[in-house]
């Protein structure tokens, strides 16, 4: 008898902890699902989904022995949905055909209040990109960067701290304005490159902070709204859009304006690029992109890692095709 109430107690023990364990993810998983961000904490959180197979997988552990078939039932639901969840977002390759008219190299960083503009500067040097597009650049960061690579064409949003960017190029661009209505700057230029004009945006929406996911959200659906514009012409859009390919805002940008994610092409759609330097923690979310037209094709893709910055650059070898 007392051993049979002992087992009891340790099975309802375990129902308890497995349902707990459950919460987070099903809440997270099931936003996913559906194809929304909510509201706060669900857009942090969906930074970790990867992550969040580990508490589904331990319930569904612990609701075997617990002899809880819902409960079990409700685990593996879980579990599976953000396994699921965990496999690239977008088609494998672009419709890029014909010769190549271009090669190119495409650089993003966020040097992090310009903390990183000289080792931004060094890789620059090294890797010879022929395009550069920088996050929290402020007008020092700026004519650092041209100073130090001589790179002197592109376009600037010259504002201080997080709100500065700058597009920068081995070759002549003509600036764009910079898209309105945003926080942060997000320059745009044009670049002639293999007998087409190409479009160049810089993407910087402000973090989903607690209290600011409204903004995040209205200045991702600008991005949304630019792509769309642009649709069916030579596009790069690149920089830090605080957003992984797990939230529906990210995905819209990508989908309203058939872009493709790089790192996606490459095979590399979940390495990693925030946040660098928070050891113990690797870099767990990818949130720095460069996303193309359907006109370009994807010949690799490298993430450096920058000193006095919470990012890791992202660096592009691209070729531009005669036809889509």
């Amino acid at each position: 008898m007392a051993a049979s109430l002992t087992s009891y107690r340790r099975r309802r023990a375990a129902a308890w902890a497995a349902g707990l364990l459950l919460v987070v993810p099903t809440v997270v998983g099931g936003c996913r699902l559906i194809g929304t961000d909510a509201v706060t904490p669900v857009p942090q959180l969906l930074a970790l989904l990867p992550w969040l197979a580990v508490p589904a997988g331990l319930a569904l552990l612990l609701a075997l022995p617990a002899r809880r078939a819902p409960l079990t039932g409700w685990a593996a639901v879980v579990l599976a949905v953000t396994v699921w969840s965990v496999r690239p977002y977008g088609p494998e390759g672009t419709r890029a055909e014909g010769p190549v008219t271009a090669e190119l190299r495409v650089l993003t960083a966020n040097v992090e209040f310009g903390g990183a503009t000289e080792p931004l500067a060094a890789a620059v040097r090294r890797e010879r990109p022929d395009l550069v597009f920088v996050s929290e650049c402020d007008p020092h960061c700026a004519e650092a960067l041209a100073t130090g690579t001589g790179y002197r064409y592109g376009a600037h949003v010259a504002a201080a701290g997080s709100a500065g960017s700058v597009i920068l190029g081995a070759r002549p661009l003509t600036a764009r304005p910079a898209l309105p209505g945003t926080t942060l700057g997000m320059p745009g230029a044009t670049a002639r490159l293999g007998g087409k004009d190409v479009t160049l945006q810089l993407a910087h929406p402000m973090p989903p902070l607690p209290g600011h996911t409204g903004t995040w959200k209205r200045e991702l659906a600008r991005l949304s709204d630019f792509a769309a514009a642009h649709k069916g012409r030579s596009v790069i859009l690149a920089g830090d859009f605080n957003a992984t390919q797990d939230h529906a805002a990210f995905r819209s940008v990508l989908d309203s304006g058939a872009l493709h994610d790089a790192a996606r092409l490459a095979g590399a759609a979940r390495t990693g690029t925030w946040p660098q330097g928070a050891r113990p923690v690797p870099p767990y979310a990818q949130i720095d992109h460069v996303l193309v037209s359907a006109d370009f094709s994807v010949r690799g893709v490298r993430f450096l890692d920058l000193p006095r910055t919470d990012h890791r650059a992202l660096l592009v070898d691209l070729d531009l095709r005669a036809r889509p």
